[in-house]
């Protein structure tokens, strides 16, 4: 959470972005104050204090999501936006309550990751331009042995001797020679100066594409199936043309990755999520049945029974 600051701080801030709604403001203010006054208790005590929730009525546009997310986004907390029409009860085809709390983790996974990157941004796009001038600049390329039995020999060979595979090495199996070494000062140059950012390379990058059916299912439970999957088989590369500008940020971002701690960016991150999460779920009222019941109010009362263990307290597994 950000600096704290006291109710009448957070509602002049509100007034920046909101107009008028003035209750519904000191409302917010007043809670979230009191959800840091919580935090500075025992944990025993914290027990006994649960975060209290707000109901927010009004019609469509006066203001009662702009005045959430401002406040999330004040206080740097994780915030998510759910429709209440989107779920159904468990058991029933569609996503179950519980997914409105594994968005808000990964939401706080998110934003604790940025801010992680953040403090090694520097040292990672070093490693980038490295990377950008070996790719600018490429080794002479030996012949490669067509023997893949001879090469996997060579391989465990190599890492014996304590010789790990080049992995994203661009130099990996070629020659660097002097001239090379030359060429690639003057470019590293030309990289501070930013005179090669609208020169296209062709970059090999991890594929993203995220598979459906069986992983989303698991995914809904908590289980990730990508991680496990991942761990066992080495992560599949795509080749990309875009520009020395573009690919410095994508090698940055996977620098970056190497080096922070993302044990402890989880752990921060889901300490967020259950202290300063927010979460804003709208429409609650077209999930409300009435006296009479036919077959779609059905699943409507089910939400509703899912809904409230959400809304006072509960534990939900994530994948972190």
């Amino acid at each position: 959470m950000a600096e704290v600051q006291t109710p009448k701080q957070i509602v002049e801030k509100l007034d920046q972005y909101v107009i008028g709604q003035d209750d519904a403001k000191r409302a917010v203010a007043v809670a979230l104050y009191n959800r840091y006054r919580r935090m500075q208790l025992s944990p025993k005590m914290q027990e006994e204090i649960t975060p209290k929730n707000l109901l927010m009525i009004g019609p469509t546009g006066v203001g009662k999501t702009e005045i959430a997310r401002r406040l999330a986004k004040i206080v740097e907390a994780p915030f998510v936006k759910v429709e209440a029409t989107k779920f159904t009860e468990v058991g029933y085809v569609g996503r179950d309550v519980e997914s409105m709390v594994r968005d808000l983790a990964e939401t706080a996974v998110a934003m604790e990751e940025e801010k992680q990157f953040s403090k090694v941004r520097i040292r990672a796009e070093k490693e980038a331009n490295k990377r950008l001038v070996k790719i600018l600049v490429p080794a002479i390329r030996k012949e490669k042995n067509t023997n893949p039995m001879a090469e996997m020999m060579s391989m465990l060979q190599g890492m014996q001797n304590g010789k790990m595979p080049a992995g994203d090495d661009a130099d990996a199996g070629g020659e660097v020679t002097d001239d090379i070494r030359n060429k690639r000062l003057s470019v590293a140059e030309q990289l501070e100066k930013g005179l090669l950012e609208d020169h296209e390379i062709t970059v090999a990058v991890n594929d993203e594409k995220k598979g459906g059916g069986m992983g989303d299912m698991y995914g809904q439970m908590g289980i990730d199936l990508s991680d496990t999957i991942g761990a066992l088989m080495p992560k599949k590369k795509v080749e990309r043309t875009m520009t020395v500008k573009e690919a410095r940020e994508i090698f940055i971002k996977e620098e970056s990755d190497k080096l922070v701690n993302h044990a402890d960016i989880y752990h921060d991150a889901i300490q967020s999520a259950e202290n300063n999460g927010i979460i804003f779920i709208d429409e609650i009222d077209k999930i409300a049945a009435g006296n009479k019941h036919n077959s779609g109010e059905v699943s409507r009362e089910g939400v509703q029974r899912d809904i409230l263990p959400i809304v006072e307290g509960s534990q939900i597994n994530t994948k972190y």
